[in-house]
């Protein structure tokens, strides 16, 4: 890794789970870790300062959506993505590879470049892996990532494979055009549920010198069971040193089931999109704040959390649910980024200690449930 990075594991549990620290210039970090998704510079609905108090450590924002606005040379002045967003800790940006695959309808892909019409005003916008990396140095993320071609699943098993091959030929262009030196670069694996062209990306990326690797092209349609077989496929020719990162996973059962094989790293949107819809997670289960029987419950979404929702009743949750008041939806939503730090905490607590499978088990069980 470059100058100013690492990586170094501490512990391997049996399974393969692993904890691990990734230095990075703006601090170091536990894993396994998971970025709440800052999209626009801002996880919503949440300030910096009580998302600091939640216990994420790292923050994701997004390459192609900031580059629309407000321009990424409007963050360089700032002082770059961190000190824009006025976050202390480390941030990653995804290279705008999702958006191909997200705003489909608006996208003309060739093994050049995409072709975007903004989803803001109709624009034209090119990207390129050397534009994306061009905007990604310029945000100044301790991370950035690879620009890839996702596709959803099922698919076409020749446009799988496209994919593929046009990401791996996309990460040998973003390695070339990446010139900063106190920003690390990952890749990102393809190939969709096919082992071979799993197996095929991670041996071409692994000619690379990327600083990590990201599995990327699940959570895109194909099931809990199909992504854990194409994760248990693929982990074997990742590289040990370097840390693994599952994109846009975070169902908490998925992420334990991924933790289980080997991956250090994770984000989604599910807590603060759950937390805004009033869906709190908890470890004893999922409970719902409209549900009618909480209407004289007062006790918090969950004993022994420290989260700012939890000084107050669940009925009083219900109520600002009900009112339609913004409050509801933050408080949630700073629950639900707490809960998943805490459950991260105790991943890396089993695994150090050498009893992850049992905690997974536990956790896997009660995780799933409805809270009554």
């Amino acid at each position: 890794m470059r100058p100013g990075f690492s990586f170094t594991l501490e512990a391997i549990d049996p399974c393969g789970a692993r904890a691990g620290r990734l230095l990075t210039p703006h601090g170091e970090l536990p894993t396994p870790l998971f970025m709440p998704v800052g999209t626009q510079a801002s996880v919503k609905g949440v300030d910096v300062g009580r998302l600091a108090e939640t216990g994420a450590g790292m923050v994701l924002a997004n390459t192609y959506h900031l580059h629309l606005r407000p321009g990424e040379e409007v963050v360089e002045r700032a002082g770059g993505l961190a000190a824009f967003m006025g976050w202390s800790g480390p941030t990653l940006t995804d290279s705008g590879g999702f958006q191909i695959f997200s705003l489909a309808e608006q996208v003309k892909i060739t093994d050049e470049a995409a072709f975007f019409r903004s989803h803001l005003d109709g624009d034209a916008v090119l990207l390129s892996p050397e534009k994306s990396m061009q905007i990604q140095q310029a945000l100044g993320a301790d991370v950035a990532m690879q620009l890839d071609d996702v596709v959803p699943l099922p698919c076409d098993p020749a446009r799988v494979e496209q994919a593929m091959r046009r990401s791996l030929e996309w990460a040998r262009r973003c390695r070339a055009a990446h010139t900063r030196p106190d920003q690390a670069l990952f890749g990102i694996v393809q190939g969709g549920l096919d082992p071979a062209l799993r197996r095929a990306s991670c041996e071409g990326l692994g000619e690379i010198d990327f600083d990590g690797l990201a599995v990327g092209g699940l959570s895109v349609g194909e099931g809990a069971e199909a992504m854990r077989e194409t994760l248990a496929a693929t982990m074997p020719y990742l590289p040990a040193e370097r840390p693994r990162y599952l994109m846009g996973v975070g169902r908490p059962v998925d992420i334990i089931d991924a933790v289980a094989v080997g991956i250090d790293m994770f984000d989604c949107v599910l807590p603060t999109r759950c937390g805004r819809t009033a869906m709190a997670f908890t470890f004893s289960g999922v409970l719902r704040l409209r549900h009618a029987r909480l209407a004289r419950d007062r006790r918090p979404i969950e004993e022994g959390c420290p989260c700012p929702a939890c000084r107050h009743g669940r009925d009083y949750l219900r109520h600002l649910f009900l009112a339609g008041e913004m409050l509801g939806p933050i408080l949630t939503s700073l629950h639900n980024l707490t809960m998943y730090a805490r459950l991260m905490r105790r991943l890396r607590e089993a695994i150090t200690e050498q009893r992850f499978q049992a905690e997974a088990e536990r956790l896997r069980e009660s995780l799933q449930r409805e809270v009554a």
